[in-house]
């Protein structure tokens, strides 16, 4: 489903009060709420639809989502999350609940069940680790401990810089006394069961770093998502998109793609507009859904300048790079008897340690692969598409491995990358058929992606799923919030808050309350 205006096709007025570069959640919710309080807004998307890390696409007679999986809380009504995606598309979104069983951790040897609802996963848990009671209660008593710091903490980057100055430490205090530690060493204080520990961190994926290097601040954060179960959005999650572009076009806002902003302009320290390829637009203020790095890159050498005594870019990492392989099935789920609960395929239960093997050699073992059923969790896709089936596969790859092709086209890099394309695409699915060997013969598509897919796509430097790194160091950067230096100049999305839909959405909210 293709969402949003080409460029070439739309109307643009002179200026606006707001132009958001960027259509992801972020960008969406900011244009959404804004448009809603009576602002002109205008959503600038580079790709040839709209929706992010939301969108989906196809190929010969298939769809998938290309960043969706599931979503933490949001059948659940009452949910700030379910009542913030209510507010941007008016309730125009529905969601289907995925199994109480809704991940599953595999290390080959065993499999562990994430189980929907606290007292669910506190019983399973126990079942697994009959004398790890009192650390399974410790963990989840850590796990509200810090959301409930969280708010303090993410308080601040909506608050005026001055009153923000005199309020950080103490909003603060709390979360950092966690964010500043690794998910590792707060395990390791619960717990000597490395096993357990494994267990525990087995959805490291979503956030993208081993215990070893991630905060626990975003483990807690990550955990407290999934506590009580997930959903999919009903008609896969270009429906995201699709219902809050239409609540910006019923309040006169434009979501145009193809558009791809070449830099923000200033005028004395102000924002006054944005260029595009031919094209100049005027505007009261700027918010970039497009990352701080890549925010950076559009401001010209003065504006860098001011930026450069305030900002550290160089203390943060980008995240994870990733292969994803998008496979379509003339069979039904049922057919397949697939469910729609994730896997989680770990080479074993050391995750540095393979993480480490596989960094310095592509043939080691793959350390994780998520496997995804999205045509299952969808209860409206045999009406779309009957007798067919979709998984999504998606791993870790270093954007080093690739980087020698960075200069050359999308669909035209030549013979070298796609042979190495399907070296790790056999490897994917011999993987996927070791756990599911009635799939093999049966699959009729299947594509791969790389770290250059998603720097096309999605302008990350060097093709990273999360923005920056949720390390201890991250989070001690007090720079990054709604607003800049630059008056008029603003930020959102997942570098702001945390990665995933769910925090790059309430950074949108944070930035729409700095904005109002």
């Amino acid at each position: 489903m293709t969402i949003g205006i080409p460029l070439h096709r739309a109307t643009l007025e002179d200026s606006y009060d707001t132009i958001i570069i960027g259509s992801g959640i972020s960008g969406l919710a900011v244009a959404s709420i804004l448009s809603r309080c009576g602002q002109s807004v205008l959503v600038l998307e580079k790709h040839y639809t709209a929706g992010g890390f939301t969108h989906t696409y196809k190929r010969k007679g298939y769809e998938w989502d290309v960043g969706v999986h599931y979503i933490g809380d949001v059948h659940r009504t009452h949910s700030t999350l379910r009542r913030i995606f209510d507010e941007i598309s008016d309730a125009g979104i529905d969601w289907h609940p995925m199994p109480v069983n809704y991940d599953r951790i595999d290390f080959g040897d065993r499999s562990y069940n994430y189980l929907a609802g606290e007292d669910n996963f506190r019983r399973q848990m126990l079942a697994d680790f009959p004398r790890e009671s009192e650390a399974i209660d410790a963990y989840l008593t850590l796990i509200r401990k810090v959301n409930r710091a969280a708010s303090g903490y993410y308080m601040v980057k909506s608050l005026p810089r001055w009153l923000a100055k005199l309020a950080y430490n103490s909003l603060s205090r709390d979360f950092l006394i966690y964010s500043r530690q690794t998910t590792r060493e707060v395990l390791e204080s619960l717990s000597r069961n490395q096993r357990f520990i494994s267990v525990l961190t087995g959805q490291w994926g979503d956030y993208g770093l081993a215990p070893a290097e991630s905060s626990f601040a975003m483990h807690a954060m990550v955990a407290k998502h999934y506590i009580n179960g997930a959903a999919y959005p009903i008609g896969g999650s270009s429906a995201i998109a699709k219902a809050v572009v239409d609540v910006i076009a019923a309040q006169g806002g434009k979501v145009v793609t193809n558009a791809a902003v070449q830099g923000i302009m200033t005028h004395g320290g102000r924002v006054t507009g944005v260029q595009l390829a031919n094209k100049k637009i005027a505007c009261k203020r700027v918010v970039s859904a497009a990352g701080v790095a890549n925010t950076y890159r559009l401001l010209n050498g003065q504006d860098q300048k001011r930026l450069d005594s305030c900002w550290n870019l160089a203390a943060l990492s980008p995240s994870v790079a990733h292969l994803g392989a998008y496979i379509g099935l003339k069979h039904s789920d049922d057919d397949l008897g697939l469910e729609s609960t994730n896997l989680w395929l770990y080479a074993s239960d050391q995750y540095e340690k393979d993480l480490e093997a596989f960094l310095h050699d592509p043939e080691a073992p793959f350390p994780v692969v998520y496997v995804s059923f999205p045509s299952r969790k969808d209860p409206t896709w045999s009406k779309h598409y009957p007798g067919r089936s979709t998984i999504e596969i998606v791993a870790p790859a270093p954007y080093q491995w690739f980087q020698r092709w960075e200069n050359t086209k999308w669909q035209k890099r030549g013979k070298d990358y796609e042979e190495l394309k399907q070296h790790f695409l056999q490897r994917l699915l011999t993987r996927l058929y070791q756990e599911l060997p009635q799939l093999e013969g049966k699959i009729d598509f299947v594509e791969l992606s790389t770290p250059l897919s998603t720097q096309h796509f999605s302008s990350y430097q060097h093709g990273e799923l999360y923005g920056l790194n949720h390390s201890p160091k991250r989070f001690d950067q007090q720079w990054l919030r709604t607003d800049t230096p630059i008056k008029g100049l603003f930020l959102t999305g997942q570098d702001i808050v945390s990665c995933g839909v769910g925090g790059a959405l309430m950074a949108g909210v944070l930035t729409c309350i700095r904005i109002l």
